[in-house]
Formats: C-alpha cells, sequence, structure tokens
C-alpha cells in the first residue's frame, strides 16, 4: 500500500490523505485578516467567555485582540487562524496545503465523521496551519497548532504539513516559526501518528544542517508526542506564561514515582529555571521578539541576505 496519495515527496507507504483534496503549496488564499475582521464586525461584545483562571466571565472586548483576562491576566487559548492573526503582517500571509485532509487508514471507527465534525466547527482541515509570512518585515515560513481540533494531537497530516514547511524553508532559505500547542499523539492513527515524530524531527534536522533559524513557541498546552519531538528541537524555544509543558501527566508521573511534584511542575516558568526553555515572552510583545530573532540572525528582511 502506498502512504502517501503524492508519492513524491515522503517514500512510505498507506494511502494517509483522503484523494479528493489537492494540496497546494504557495498558493494564496483569502487573507486571514479579512476573515478575522469579518467575524469580528458580526459577533456581538456582549458574547462571554469564563477565565479559567479566576473563574469570572469575561466578554470578547475585554479579552482584546490577544484574548488575555484582563482581571487576572489568564491566557485564553487561541486558535491557528488567530494565532497568525496576531503575528504575521497585514496582508502577508500565504497558507501551503490548505486542502490536505486525513483519511482513515486503520479504519479507527467513527474517525471519518470525527474529522468531518472537527472539519466544520474549526474551518480548518487539521490541527495545524501553515505558510509563509513576514513577521514585522522578516520573511518566514510559519505554522501554528490548533488545540480545539482534536485538541490538536498529531497524526499524518500535521507531520506532513510541517515536514513541508521545513522542506520549503530549507529550498527558499527561510526561518521557521512553529507555534506548539497540543495533546500528543493522536491514538486514531495509532503508529502512523507515532511515525510523525521522528518525521518533523528529522525535517527540522535538515533545516538545521541547512544553515536555518528555527524558532519554536510553546503554548498551553504542548505536551506528549509533540514535546518529545519537533517542540523541543528550536534553536530558539519561547513560551508564553503559565503554559503548560511537559510529557507525561503530573498524575502519572507522580504515581510511577511515588513522589509529589512541585506545584509549579511542567509550567513555563520551571522549565525555564531547568533550562528546557530559553526566554518567556508575553504573548502582546511575541511579534516584536520573533522578529528581532529573526533580524539578528538574517539580518534586514529575513531569509539569507
Amino acid at each position: 500500500m502506498a502512504l502517501f496519495n503524492k508519492s513524491k515527496y515522503l517514500p512510505l507507504g498507506l494511502n494517509i490523505f483522503r484523494k479528493k483534496d489537492d494540496i497546494v503549496i504557495n498558493k494564496a488564499v483569502e487573507s486571514h485578516e479579512t476573515e478575522a475582521d469579518e467575524e469580528a464586525k458580526t459577533e456581538e461584545a456582549v458574547v462571554s467567555v469564563k477565565c479559567r483562571g479566576c473563574g469570572k466571565e469575561i466578554t470578547k472586548t475585554e479579552a482584546g485582540r490577544y484574548k488575555i483576562c484582563p482581571r487576572c491576566g489568564k491566557y485564553f487559548r487561541l486558535g491557528a487562524r488567530e494565532r497568525i492573526y496576531i503575528t504575521a503582517d497585514r496582508g502577508s500571509f500565504t497558507e501551503f496545503d490548505a486542502g490536505m485532509s486525513a483519511a482513515n487508514p486503520l479504519g479507527f471507527p467513527d474517525y471519518e465523521e470525527k474529522i468531518a465534525d472537527m472539519q466544520k466547527k474549526t474551518g480548518i482541515k487539521d490541527a495545524v496551519v501553515t505558510g509563509k509570512c513576514t513577521i514585522g518585515g522578516q520573511e518566514c515560513v510559519i505554522g501554528a497548532m490548533d488545540s480545539s481540533f482534536i485538541m490538536a494531537s498529531m497524526g499524518s497530516v500535521v507531520g506532513e504539513k510541517l515536514a513541508r514547511a521545513f522542506e520549503y524553508a530549507i529550498a527558499h532559505k527561510l526561518p521557521v516559526v512553529i507555534f506548539a500547542a497540543s495533546g500528543g499523539a493522536r491514538m486514531q492513527e495509532g503508529i502512523i501518528s507515532l511515525m510523525q515524530m521522528s518525521k518533523t524531527s528529522a525535517a527540522a534536522a535538515k533545516h538545521s544542517d541547512a544553515g536555518g533559524l528555527y524558532i519554536s513557541v510553546l503554548t498551553d498546552p504542548t505536551t506528549g508526542g509533540v514535546t518529545a519531538s519537533f517542540a523541543m528541537l528550536g534553536d530558539i524555544i519561547i513560551a508564553e506564561p503559565k503554559a503548560l509543558v511537559g510529557f507525561a501527566g503530573r498524575r502519572v508521573i507522580e504515581g510511577t514515582i511515588k513522589q509529589k511534584l512541585p506545584d509549579d511542575f511542567q509550567t513555563a516558568e520551571f522549565q525555564l529555571e531547568h533550562g528546557f526553555v530559553d526566554i518567556i515572552v508575553k504573548r502582546e510583545d511575541m511579534k516584536d521578539k520573533l522578529a528581532e530573532l529573526i533580524r539578528l540572525h538574517y539580518g534586514k528582511g529575513g531569509g539569507e541576505q
């Protein structure tokens, strides 16, 4: 059996991707800014959500474009397109592989229905959106995971899209910025899901060998196989404040080692203290910090100078 419908990319076996979905690289799509602006116009400011930090009801207007609780400072989780909207320069984003969608290679019960339902609810085909853009005038390849899509679990599509993003960055000598957020591997795809850990890690290594800059941004939550692969392989690893970053869950670890873990265990601050994270950056400062880091590595404009 052939693993990918487009056999020219990676020589693995089993037909994972739906044939009806064309894979498009470097094709302009309707800008995410327009979609977000239209959504903002149609939704009332009185719509509110409950803050997981202080428990207060917060309106979307109060949370602002960065979706931060004004009372306790807790960060609400961002969707992939929301993340790109606040990071990329206006009008600069071009999406890669917009039509790529997972099939059901293992015949997992109700998996196809679940994927279709998530696509309808989120407006994206799978748990990551990739593309190219400029950030503060610096050209780069960007990827953003979306925890509202099956907890941003990494399956065949996530692995393939990220690998292709790295390959594009290598070919065009561009830096890569990936916003990680995941509950881990996607159980419905079994061993195929686990294979994405090695695939994305190998792609990141190729990009590094070519002299490219890879910035990994850890957001809440980044766990499981994503933490154990590409998310922790960045040349520079950034985390948002208070983000959950780890591999196995607290209860699993405590049950295994028979010890009580620190209260701040697996927080971004804990990981910074222990050397797993290079810097913690506030969400509202993230765009400027990314532009600064890319500029330091590549010079003005990003990419190879």
